[in-house]
């Protein structure tokens, strides 16, 4: 704030004592020195809300605030900690899609979507009509088919496909490097959380 903005809300019987080289305009002026660093600030906050422009640090703060941290959190003996990525820039794109990702949360859509964004590789798919070894459609399953590039996601695949997916359904995960159609490349699993 500059020394005129300060003196303007001051009292008119405080106003009236300032003097040029009195100490109510020493006060005025390191007031305003004061509050530059904190204007500064304050005029290019916007930066530090918009995931794209924030400090590498800040992300992290952004996606607990979009309810993302739950795909990041694991146990320490210390308490919970925050495990962050190493490609923040992944993360960005998960906090600039919050909304949409949660508008689609529960839905083919959206399961593919946030996996897409996740890990930044597209070719994801899911089928709705799997078979079980007598050739009968398993109700209320489904099979997530990952690219082989998402490999290194693993597990970050399996919490978002056990956290967004339809909660009635029960899923099995199925890897490119898989051998043979229909069967996962890792262990089967089923439930409903």
């Amino acid at each position: 704030m500059k020394r005129s903005g300060i003196e303007r809300l001051l009292p008119n019987v405080f106003r009236r004592g300032i003097i040029p080289g009195g100490p109510l305009s020493a006060l005025l002026e390191v007031m305003e020195v004061l509050h530059a660093p904190v204007e500064n600030v304050i005029e290019s906050m916007d930066r530090f809300f918009s995931p794209y422009q924030t400090p590498d640090e800040f992300v992290p703060l952004l996606a607990q605030w979009v309810d993302l941290d739950r795909f990041f959190l694991t146990e320490t003996p210390e308490g919970p900690a925050l495990r962050i990525p190493n490609e923040v820039g992944r993360l960005r794109e998960l906090v600039a899609m919050a909304a949409q990702l949660s508008q689609w949360r529960g839905t083919r859509k959206g399961l593919e979507l946030f996996l897409e964004t996740a890990t930044g590789i597209s070719g994801f798919g899911i089928d709705e009509e799997v078979r079980d070894e007598n050739g009968s459609i398993r109700s209320f399953h489904i099979r997530i088919r990952v690219p082989a590039d998402a490999g290194r996601y693993r597990a970050l695949i399996e919490r978002i496909v056990q956290q967004e997916r339809p909660a009635h359904l029960t899923y099995e995960i199925q890897y490119a490097d898989s051998k043979e159609p229909g069967q996962a490349s890792q262990d089967i699993q089923e439930g409903a959380r």
